[in-house]
């Protein structure tokens, strides 16, 4: 792997600071109340198991806003949350626990349904953690993944290379890191598909518009874990990128990011 890849699955970076509360997380995730069209996702996914019954496992539950909205929805549903992270699960409803998604501590074809929502390509072995995922999974059962493409966020990403620039005092700073770049919305079919008899994808495309420099700056500045990683002096870089913003938005009325996300749907 690439160092960057490297810091995207650095478990003790991971747990200890990336998701050590949920903070950063939820800043990533509140940029798309700006998005148009507005995509309910914890209601597609809550969809999707409307003929589920029994055990459904939330794999790096995160914050749980899934198992929240399952939990409301579904009361028959016995939900169970796992995240690598034991700072982020002091606000999921319990039950939840520890847990590395290459090694489930799950029975086999125990689960009647797994979600793996933007968690993917935090997992070193992924071939490991999807083939965990088809040995838990009951034979009729149904595994929910999401990630982004490679496109996603582009305009955030010049952003980013035009302040890292100015800093520099060079042309074109180095790129910020991708999450997403091991499993892609291109690449995430593919890998799926090597242990999944059937992988459906859904693309999920936007356009988020802001007046106001606020989330795109949080959004950034949600990536402070991995400042090491960036190649420039990371507060100096989101400072550059605010007056950019900030002008940028006076000029032209709001800032314009061309999202595009995905949920793969995968059975055995």
């Amino acid at each position: 792997m690439t160092d960057d890849e490297t810091a995207v699955t650095d478990r003790t970076l991971l747990a200890g600071c990336a998701y050590h509360t949920e903070h950063a997380l939820a800043a990533r995730q509140s940029l798309y109340a700006w998005q148009t069209p507005r995509y309910d996702l914890p209601g597609m996914v809550a969809e999707r198991l409307r003929w589920v019954r029994g055990t459904v496992a939330d794999i790096g539950c995160g914050n749980g806003k899934f198992i929240q909205r399952l939990r409301s929805e579904r009361p028959d549903l016995r939900l169970l949350g796992l995240d690598v992270s034991p700072g982020i699960l002091a606000s999921v409803p319990s039950p939840v626990a520890v847990a590395d998604a290459a090694q489930l501590p799950l029975r086999d074809q125990s689960v009647d349904a797994a979600l793996a929502l933007h968690m993917l390509y935090h997992v070193e072995d992924m071939p490991a953690a999807i083939g965990e995922l088809v040995r838990v999974l009951t034979g009729d059962g149904v595994v929910i993944a999401s990630t982004n493409s490679q496109h996603d966020k582009q305009e955030m990403d010049r952003l980013w290379e035009r302040a890292a620039g100015d800093v520099l005092g060079v042309g074109k700073g180095p790129s910020r890191i991708s999450l997403s770049a091991r499993f892609s919305l291109e690449k995430a079919p593919l890998l799926l598909g090597e242990q999944f008899g059937r992988v459906e994808t859904v693309e999920l495309p936007g356009t988020v518009t802001v007046r106001d420099p606020g989330p795109v700056i949080a959004h950034m500045e949600s990536y402070r874990a991995w400042a090491g990683r960036h190649g420039v002096p990371f507060e100096d870089t989101i400072a550059r990128a605010r007056e950019l913003l900030t002008a940028h938005i006076d000029r032209h009325g709001a800032f314009e990011i061309t999202c595009l996300g995905g949920l793969l749907f995968c059975q055995r």
